[in-house]
């Protein structure tokens, strides 16, 4: 796979056929993109699951935080990546060990090795892109009345 460009039926297949996402790196802060896009993604039918070691226990966007993948208690088909890149890998590598099928690495995340690790167990791999801009770019879902790359920025 070409990590540099992703086919938009590489994409939509991804997005169309995911329901339950783990968000790694969700943050209860509103103003963080982490935030913001898994607020976006609930509105828009996925179940958005939070996973961050900081939060655990908390409740982000309506949703019970955990501290790992491994500790959310049902299957996980996609796990969307807020981490900086020198630390993505960890987060691709419990995706691998819980059977996630996807990961998708946030706007300004790449890891080629992990990215590698994942294609080599079977998981489709997305990086440096976010869902909630793509959503609608695809058309896949009804465009909301807020800019979606606004909502995706890191930092």
């Amino acid at each position: 796979m070409d990590h540099e460009h992703y086919p938009d039926d590489y994409l939509r297949d991804i997005l169309e056929g995911v329901h339950t996402i783990a968000v790694v790196g969700a943050s209860p802060r509103r103003e963080r993109p982490s935030h913001r896009v898994m607020a976006y993604l609930q509105r828009h039918g996925y179940r958005a699951i939070p996973v961050n070691p900081n939060a655990a226990g908390d409740t982000i966007n309506g949703e019970r935080c955990y501290a790992s993948l491994a500790e959310v208690p049902e299957p996980i088909d996609m796990v969307d990546v807020f981490r900086r890149s020198e630390v993505a890998g960890d987060a691709v590598d419990q995706a691998i060990a819980v059977g996630a099928k996807i990961v998708w690495m946030q706007l300004g995340v790449r890891d080629d090795a992990a990215a590698a690790r994942a294609d080599a167990h079977g998981l489709k791999v997305v990086m440096n892109r976010c869902p909630a801009i793509d959503i609608p770019r695809l058309r896949l879902l009804p465009r909301n009345s807020r800019r979606a790359d606004a909502v995706c920025r890191m930092g």
